[in-house]
């Protein structure tokens, strides 16, 4: 048993915080409020001078494997207790032995080397509650339901073809997925029209879950890419959150009023609809997801033949110089903005943190590019730099926004968003630029949040709620993470716990694996 004591009670509601104590026993909190007796027996942590809030819950991560392996520090000593994964329609689960192999060489740039056994979303919650470091939310990715129905075509299902990937979806959400997430400037995700998405999202509607896309182009066609989204919520019944949902690029400068004007018709009309940033301007992706969507038919070793050939070189540097590629959202690429960030082949490490048009010299950096693609075996990834400011405030402000990291944790140079988005909404956004109060901010990080995902345990602090809680010093929190040391530890947040156990004591991680598999409006008993 644990009595937090004396701790400024930001409680996720939004509403004024408060001083009080917190009782957690077992799993869940069993009283907030203030001026509690001490139970005996019950391990009493001094809170004054720090805010006590739910655990922060990362709206889209990519700690699929990672939340698996070790301590999770990255994640966990930001007071990050959950998180959804499955995100960007890509990743381990539904597979089968031939494509499980392809979906692990093509998820190697984001997770590094895996080769998982799970071939079910029930076979991967069955691994979250056997031994994770955090609570972990699944949805059921459509690229990777894609390719097991139809392989890396580029065609409209046959009615088979999306009958099987109906099922594929059906399956996962019976088997406790919380929504459906699609990569639609991902190969084979970017080759499904509207209509197939809507008959997907009817099948996550009907079990009450959501759809949360990487959505066509976050540059030039940007906003048609929200309002194709927006349809597809309409058209389906689902609820819609828009995921990493910013306005990036140079031709989106100052445009962010125009989507959340989109999403505030879209409220009014009664669509359920949310989204989530992440506090940096920075992307971060697979290098070679810049290549033309064409490049990857056939799969992956196809496409490492297909940058070989000199013909089609020619066409590839064409429309990323010239053109700009639909997988580069249809602007021309800015190579002095594109950072190589990790790498496969130790070999080419020394090339981590440097732009491509720094790394090329003398060669003409789209030529550079596909080289480096071939050498790594398109295992590399990039961070983007090309985001707006005033946008990310502005969408930031939201209501109906909520936080994430899209943190990719494997690689040289990594994002420090991995390490350091929830202390630097709370540090930087918070405290020093006054964009949210330290209430509103909880509300998004929290219980917004566990609303979004449905699971409804979570998010709150208060009596009969699962035992996340966070304890972070309002006047010192903030990132340590850097783009020069993106694995560098947060400051001002001593204490964090996961199901009532202690994962970060005193600053330091306790190595505890105490997460458990979230799944929809079920309460999760350990």
């Amino acid at each position: 048993m644990l009595h937090l004591r004396s701790a400024l009670i930001v409680d996720g509601t939004g509403a004024e915080p408060f001083r009080g104590d917190l009782l957690l026993e077992g799993d869940e909190i069993t009283a907030v409020g203030p001026g509690l007796d001490t139970p005996p027996g019950a391990r009493v942590v001094d809170a004054d001078g720090l805010a006590a809030s739910p655990g922060f819950i990362d709206m889209h991560a990519h700690s699929d494997t990672a939340a698996l392996e070790g301590d999770h520090r990255a994640k966990l000593a930001q007071g990050c207790t959950s998180e959804i994964v499955g995100q960007d329609g890509l990743s381990y689960v539904p597979s089968d032995a031939d494509t499980a192999p392809q979906l692990a060489q093509v998820l190697t740039a984001w997770n590094g080397e895996q080769a998982p056994p799970w071939r079910t979303v029930a076979d991967y919650l069955a691994a979250v509650d056997a031994g994770s470091a955090a609570n972990l939310g699944y949805l059921v990715p459509h690229g990777t339901v894609r390719l097991l129905a139809m392989g890396w075509d580029h065609r409209e299902p046959t009615d088979a073809e999306l009958a099987r990937m109906k099922s594929l979806v059906d399956q996962g959400m019976r088997e406790g997925a919380l929504g459906l997430s699609a990569g639609l400037s991902y190969t084979p995700g970017m080759y499904a029209d509207t209509a197939e998405l809507v008959e997907l999202c009817r099948v996550v509607a009907a079990h009450g879950g959501y759809y949360s896309p990487h959505q066509r182009s976050y540059g030039a066609g940007a906003l048609e890419g929200y309002a194709e989204m927006l349809r597809i919520g309409r058209e389906s019944g689902c609820a819609v959150h828009l995921a990493h949902a910013t306005m990036n690029f140079a031709p989106n400068r100052g445009r962010a009023n125009e989507l959340t004007a989109m999403v505030d018709e879209a409220v009014d009309a009664g669509l359920d609809v949310t989204l989530d940033s992440y506090p940096y301007l920075a992307g971060s992706t697979m290098l070679s997801a810049l290549l033309p969507s064409w490049t990857a038919e056939g799969g992956a070793e196809a496409q490492l033949e297909l940058l070989r050939d000199p013909e089609q070189r020619r066409r590839i540097v064409r429309e990323l110089d010239v053109v700009g590629t639909d997988g580069a959202h249809g602007v021309p690429v800015d190579w002095t903005g594109i950072e190589i960030s990790g790498v496969a082949d130790e070999g080419l490490a020394h090339l981590s943190g440097k732009s491509v048009a720094e790394a090329a010299g003398e060669t003409a950096p789209a030529e550079f590019y596909l080289d480096l693609l071939i050498a790594d075996r398109a295992r590399s990834t990039c961070l983007m730099h090309v985001g707006d400011e005033d946008n990310l405030r502005h969408i930031m402000r939201h209501p109906v926004h909520t936080g994430s990291s899209d943190g990719l944790l494997h690689g040289t140079r990594i994002h420090p968003r991995a390490w350091g988005s929830f202390p630097r909404y709370l540090g930087h956004y918070v405290r020093e630029a006054g964009v949210l109060g330290i209430a509103e901010c909880v509300r998004h990080l929290t219980g917004a949040a566990a609303a979004r995902a449905g699971i409804a345990d979570r998010g709150l602090l208060a009596a009969g709620k699962k035992a996340d809680v966070v304890l972070f010093d309002p006047d010192t929190v903030a990132a340590g993470s850097t783009y020069a040391e993106p694995r560098r530890l947060p400051e001002g947040i001593p204490y964090v716990f996961v199901n009532g156990r202690t994962v970060i004591d005193d600053g330091e991680p306790t190595g505890e694996r105490a997460g458990r598999a979230l799944r929809r409006n079920v309460r999760n008993h350990g």
